[in-house]
């Protein structure tokens, strides 16, 4: 009798520690794969190691130097602006069109965004490869400035120093538009007809009735979409190492290459998982203030 008197009072189902149970083999694996290679990083980034010989404590020392050495600050400046192509132009671009597919009803539409989300099924590094000939003195893009009469205009864009990163970055907006767009679709197809139909008795126009309706209640999906896309700008590696490897000079290079240039190639493992730390925490802090937006929202 005092068991069930027990069990009336807590939650249904099986008690508590039997759920635990349950979870026990994903936290485990979470713990083995994520949480302790995270941990083991921050520890690693308080030595002075090459990764083979014995390393020494330098303390802080290391993330002294990601925010003071001149290459680093402008690997972290560029993956702020990263993600306004990454984040804030594919969020744009994605309501206008999540708008525009939901309002029309017209054949092919759903042909077109299949086409949209394509570019989220292609391996970035297949991505990359294509856009590099694209980008390239001979490629598709100064072929088509020269056909159209703006020779002026070709140029070498990634190795271009002022125009290397704004042609990365609009790789970017490409390849996050369509699983933007997609997310956006499926938050507007949520939104009850009612809305719509009071919205326009009411006298709203097209722009309005978005305005009004539509954008208020996708702010769930977009958080979502914004977490997922900022969350790629911060990591982006792939794309960098197939495009420019951080050129010219070092006006491309993020974090995440920068991790893989300083344990890899200069042997600084320590100041390697500084950076990913940092960057860790960085992400981490952005994706908490988007979801606590979006919750309040």
């Amino acid at each position: 009798m005092a068991a069930q008197k027990v069990r009336q009072h807590g939650p249904p189902g099986e008690p508590r520690r039997v759920a635990w149970l349950y979870l026990l083999p994903a936290l485990l694996v979470y713990g083995a794969f994520a949480l302790y290679p995270l941990l083991r990083a921050g520890w690693i980034s308080l030595y002075d190691w090459d990764g083979l010989s014995v390393g020494s404590w330098v303390g802080l020392s290391n993330y002294t130097e990601v925010l003071t050495d001149e290459r680093l600050r402008a690997a972290l400046l560029h993956a702020l602006v990263l993600m306004v192509f990454y984040a804030v132009l594919p969020l744009l671009i994605g309501l206008v069109l999540a708008g525009i597919m939901h309002r029309s009803r017209v054949r092919g539409l759903g042909f077109f965004r299949t086409v949209v989300f394509l570019p989220q099924v292609v391996a970035m590094v297949v991505i990359a490869v294509a856009w590099r000939r694209v980008y390239a003195s001979e490629g598709s893009l100064n072929s088509l400035l020269s056909a159209i009469g703006l020779d002026s205009l070709t140029r070498g864009w990634l190795g271009d120093y002022t125009f290397a990163l704004p042609s990365v970055g609009v790789i970017g907006t490409w390849f996050e538009t369509g699983l933007v767009t997609v997310l956006l679709l499926a938050g507007l197809s949520q939104v009850p007809k009612d809305l719509y139909e009071a919205a326009r008795l009411d006298g709203a126009g097209p722009i309005r009735e978005f305005l009004a309706v539509s954008l208020p209640s996708i702010r769930g999906e977009i958080a979502v979409a914004l977490t997922l896309t900022v969350i790629a700008s911060l990591k982006t590696f792939d794309l960098i190492f197939m495009t420019t490897k951080g050129g010219p000079g070092h006006s491309t290079t993020v974090p995440s290459y920068e991790v893989y240039r300083q344990g890899f190639e200069q042997g600084a493992v320590g100041l390697a998982s500084a950076v990913g730390v940092v960057l860790t925490l960085i992400i981490f802090a952005i994706s908490f203030v988007i979801t606590r937006l979006g919750d309040r929202a």
